[in-house]
């Protein structure tokens, strides 16, 4: 599949996850960071989005224990929530 193709897709599916909560913070993520993302990484993101959201959220916010599968960059990146919008 072409590279611009997968990565919309992967947009789609990061912010329409089904709380807003859930689409601010991976969805925010995800158009903070994907531009810059390898092949290998935008992989380990398209599983990721196949774990629960409240999983990822406790993942990135530091409640809970990162499975090693993605202990790495992508979380350490996600962890910052520096991307999350935070209205005045």
């Amino acid at each position: 599949m072409d590279r611009d193709i997968r990565l919309k897709r992967l947009g789609f599916r990061a912010s329409h996850r089904g709380t807003r909560e859930a689409d601010l913070l991976i969805g925010g993520f995800f158009d903070a960071k994907s531009t810059t993302w390898s092949d290998a990484e935008i992989e380990l993101f398209e599983e990721l989005l196949e774990e629960q959201d409240v999983d990822i959220m406790a993942w990135a916010i530091g409640t809970d224990g990162v499975p090693a599968k993605y202990a790495g960059s992508l979380i350490e990146a996600m962890k910052v929530l520096n991307y999350v919008p935070i209205a005045e």
